[in-house]
């Protein structure tokens, strides 16, 4: 019954600085027809799925997160160029730490605190 996954949302503090990291970092593309949800927020593309980032107040704490995201609730995403983000991450000064089972694969966290990974595609 269940065919594919829709979309997944994050809770962020700001808006514009978490398009920073998602659209201008990473390159996702907003997807501009967000309905007006009485909160700020923005919609991402990515292939046929979305990210929704929700401007809104977050009940998980901000503190006393897993230091390797693997170890947290993430997010898992393909990239064509793990090393080319990689660089990019390290451009920007934003930790990461690579997969402990060896795939080609590493963790960060987006401004707000919210775990991803990206796996090597192919």
């Amino acid at each position: 019954m269940i065919t594919q996954l829709h979309h997944v949302s994050l809770l962020v503090r700001d808006t514009a600085r978490s398009l920073a990291f998602y659209r201008d970092l990473l390159g996702l593309r907003v997807f501009e027809q967000r309905p007006p949800l009485g909160f700020p927020g923005a919609w991402l593309e990515l292939g046929g799925q979305q990210i929704h980032l929700l401007e809104l107040p977050s009940p998980d704490p901000a503190g006393g997160r897993p230091e390797h995201g693997g170890r947290d609730r993430h997010v898992a995403l393909l990239t064509d160029d793990l090393q080319g983000l990689s660089q990019r991450l390290q451009g920007q000064g934003i930790p990461f730490t690579l997969s402990r089972s060896g795939r080609a694969a590493l963790f960060c966290r987006d401004p707000d605190g919210n775990a991803l990974e990206f796996i090597q595609q192919g």
